[in-house]
């Protein structure tokens, strides 16, 4: 039997962006109710490095020190040439003049959800509950469920990752594929795994690995590569190749970086393909239509070669909703009158969010590709003059603050 239910403000997608924003609204006295397709919370991906700038926006829905007193604070970044086996750069995490509190720690993407999930009211997120269409009704958007269900809302905000029903319904392409390929994983030693507290990163040969303890027994690590496109088919298509084929990609590795890799379960490993916003699609796009918009992997799926792409939908929670709670401060008004402060105040955060989505993404594609080209110029200029500036770059768009839940 077909149930029509109506909401003030709809999220679809219970990831960080979605979660985020739901919470931020719930800190500011709004409820909102989140759609997610899966049956409980669903978990992509292992770890996640959290930069200074996530730091912030966790403060800002208030939960940054119960994430931070579970993980311990890196103290550096050092990059290792793959080509001459030697390191080209360490920046340590300290003060300088512009940039006065470097916080990077690993932390598991199930923590950092459930944290935010248990913030929430009960009922906010409702589960198994999948979009299937979309349709406009004068002041009100009417989504469609898998399960007959129909929602009727004032709002509508699509955090549904990078194949988002909402993203394609405002008129966005679907991301561009960049030739690379991404397998990851977690390490669990069962005794400290000798690491320091460092983000390591090596990259030459046409690919990339990333090595990141979170604790004492627990190493987040990452290899992105540009496979032959039967690689790339036999990658996709048996899981079991995976694991030797990143062995055989890194074996003039460090033994303590391999060893990572060496005791990562077969079953434990996440591959897929690299997918990115071309930048004009997100200078022209319309990221905020009426009283509908998008955020997270939504609007900005990016490559990881920065780490910002949780932190990024991080930002996009605390903006969104801080502009939309501009536009229910009065109790009850007319519906033409709420829909335009509504419309209003995706627009604010829409242009708020539009060229910090362009910087990020636009930064992380090109530091990915030139530390996996293989051409000898490209090669002389990363490990000779460009290193430097590259790892800099990690610090610079860590850099940023959206700012506090409520406005100045």
């Amino acid at each position: 039997m077909e149930t029509e239910l109506v909401q003030d403000i709809v999220i679809v997608g219970a990831g960080i962006a979605g979660v985020t924003t739901s919470l931020g609204l719930h800190r500011l006295g709004i409820r909102s109710l989140v759609l997610e397709s899966s049956d409980s919370l669903r978990v992509t991906g292992f770890s996640l490095s959290i930069w200074q700038n996530a730091w912030k926006a966790l403060d800002a829905v208030g939960v940054g020190d119960k994430l931070r007193r579970h993980h311990q604070p890196l103290n550096e970044i050092v990059t290792t040439s793959l080509v001459t086996g030697q390191q080209i750069v360490a920046i340590p995490f300290r003060p300088t003049g512009d940039q006065k509190g470097i916080e990077i720690r690993c932390v598991q993407r199930t923590t950092v959800l459930e944290v935010l999930v248990n913030e929430l009211p009960k009922d906010t997120i409702r589960y198994s509950s999948k979009v299937v269409g979309i349709e406009e009704s004068g002041f009100y958007k009417i989504l469609h469920l898998a399960d007959g269900t129909t929602i009727k809302t004032k709002v509508l905000i699509g955090c549904d990752g990078v194949n988002s029903m909402v993203a394609k319904w405002l008129g966005f392409k679907e991301a561009s594929f960049t030739r690379r390929f991404a397998i990851r994983g977690f390490a669990q030693f069962k005794t400290h795994h000798g690491l320091k507290l460092r983000f390591m990163q090596f990259f030459g040969n046409g690919i990339r690995v990333g090595v990141v303890p979170c604790n004492e027994k627990q190493v987040h690590w990452f290899f992105t590569c540009i496979p032959t496109n039967q690689e790339l088919k036999e990658l996709k298509e048996d899981r079991a190749k995976l694991k030797p084929y990143v062995l055989k990609n890194i074996e003039n590795m460090p033994s303590d970086v391999k060893a990572c890799i060496e005791i990562t379960d077969a079953n434990g490993f996440l591959s897929y393909p690299l997918r990115y916003r071309q930048p004009w699609d997100l200078m022209m796009g319309n990221i905020s239509k009426g009283n509908v918009c998008i955020g997270g992997d939504a609007l900005h799926p990016m490559t990881p070669d920065l780490g910002q792409g949780a932190c990024c939908a991080l930002e996009d929670g605390v903006v969104l909703a801080r502009c939309l709670a501009e536009a229910f401060s009065e109790e009850k008004e007319e519906e033409e009158v709420l829909y335009k402060k509504i419309e209003e105040s995706l627009k604010k955060y829409a242009k708020e969010r539009r060229w910090r989505s362009v910087d990020v993404t636009t930064t992380a594609y090109m530091l990915g590709s030139i530390q996996q080209a293989e051409s000898r110029l490209v090669t002389f200029f990363r490990e000779n003059i460009l290193a430097t500036f590259m790892a800099s770059q990690y610090l610079k768009k860590s850099g940023y603050d959206c700012g506090k839940l409520n406005s100045p």
